[in-house]
This record gives structure tokens, C-alpha cells and sequence, in this order.
């Protein structure tokens, strides 16, 4: 898949949520809540309990109309194991040039972290689809805007990390091109109207600043 192709499911909304601490009892409930409020762009984390089945179940019911895959995703042996399971997304919290490598040699969308233009350059040379700007609680939207005056100019950049609804339209002015959230869409164990509720001000907030 190609960075047109990730571009396709930031349509709805640009925002990729992170699920980290689900588990495959939960998958089916969450992931229909999502999508239904616009997310196409869904992360198991490799942390989670059983994250393969998670990703197998995601990858079924809504595999069609959404890229499902993994993130935190830490060795070439990983990206392996989620193309097994189904997942065509590999995020990962930094920038292994050898992950991205083997994401890209198994056709898969790959979304390396980068915390500096060096990290940055460096993944996009070795194919990265887009850059997770991470932690964002270390980056300004100034930072953002210092790197978007030297990255090449359709380069994909999330900022992930402490993201809220009310802190995204900064990034979005500076030049983001979507967000990653995690703990402020989803906790571990919580219930599908609390995800219902904090999936739609999310999608609210991106849709007001882009």
C-alpha cells in the first residue's frame, strides 16, 4: 500500500486510534464504536493481552473498510506476525530502519516514531508512509512548523502522545496531518459509551480544525 492509499482512510477523520491494554473480548465492541464515529485507521498495540487475536477479529469485521494493524511494533519478526494475523498497519514508537524495511518488503503501511529531522529523513529513506512526531508532549506546534520547512512537503506527521480534543487545532494549523491517540480514547477495561463519547469529541475537534 502507498502514502495515497494511508491518505484514503484519514478521510473520514485524520486520526489513527491507538488501542493499548485491549483484549479480543473487548475488540468487537470498541472497534464498531470507532469506526462508527469516523476512525479508519486502527492500532492494536503489540502490549496488549493476545494483541494477534485482537488484531485477527479487527482485521474481519471491518478489515474492508478500515487499515487495522499494530502498533508498537519493535522487530521485523513482529511485522511478520501481524501480516499473519491480517494487519496492513505497522506503527512503532521508533525508527528501526530494519522494521520499516521488512513493513515495506510485506506491502505493508509503516508509521515509524521520530523525535528528530535526522530520525525523520533517515525513515523516509527507507520508506516510511508517514512520521509519528513522538512523544508530542515533547514537540510544540512551533517545532512542528521548524520541520515542516525542511521535510519533503506530502510527508504524512502525526503527532502522538497526550493528544486531546482541545490541543489539536495548534498542530493542525502548524501543519499536522492527523493525530495518534491512545489514553485519551481509550483505557483498558473502559466501556463502550465512554469510548462512544470520547471517539465523537475527538472527531468533532479534528473535523472543526481541518
Amino acid at each position: 500500500m502507498t502514502v495515497d492509499g494511508l491518505k484514503r482512510y484519514l478521510d473520514p477523520v485524520p486520526l489513527i486510534a491507538v488501542l493499548r491494554g485491549i483484549t479480543p473480548a473487548e475488540i468487537g465492541g470498541i472497534g464498531a464504536v470507532l469506526v462508527d464515529a469516523g476512525f479508519r485507521v486502527l492500532e492494536v498495540t503489540l502490549n496488549s493481552p493476545q494483541p494477534f487475536e485482537s488484531i485477527r477479529a479487527l482485521a474481519a469485521a471491518c478489515g474492508d473498510r478500515c487499515l487495522v494493524g499494530a502498533g508498537t511494533v519493535l522487530s521485523p519478526d513482529e511485522v511478520t506476525q501481524v501480516h499473519a494475523a491480517g494487519g496492513r498497519l505497522i506503527v512503532m514508537p521508533h525508527a528501526d530502519l530494519a522494521v520499516i524495511r521488512e513493513a515495506k518488503r510485506q506491502g505493508l503501511v509503516c508509521v515509524p516514531g521520530v523525535a528528530t529531522p535526522t530520525e525523520a529523513f533517515a525513515a523516509l529513506a527507507a520508506g516510511a508512509d508517514g512520521l509519528k512526531m513522538f512523544p508530542a508532549e515533547q514537540f510544540s506546534p512551533a517545532v512542528l512548523k521548524a520541520w515542516r520547512a525542511v521535510l519533503p512537503r506530502d510527508t504524512l506527521v502525526f503527532p502522538v502522545g497526550g493528544i486531546t480534543p482541545a490541543t489539536m487545532a495548534p498542530y493542525l494549523a502548524a501543519g499536522a496531518s492527523g493525530f495518534g491517540t491512545g489514553s485519551n480514547l481509550y483505557r483498558p477495561g473502559a466501556d463502550v459509551d465512554t469510548v462512544r463519547a470520547a471517539a465523537a469529541a475527538f472527531a468533532a475537534a479534528a473535523r472543526a480544525g481541518t
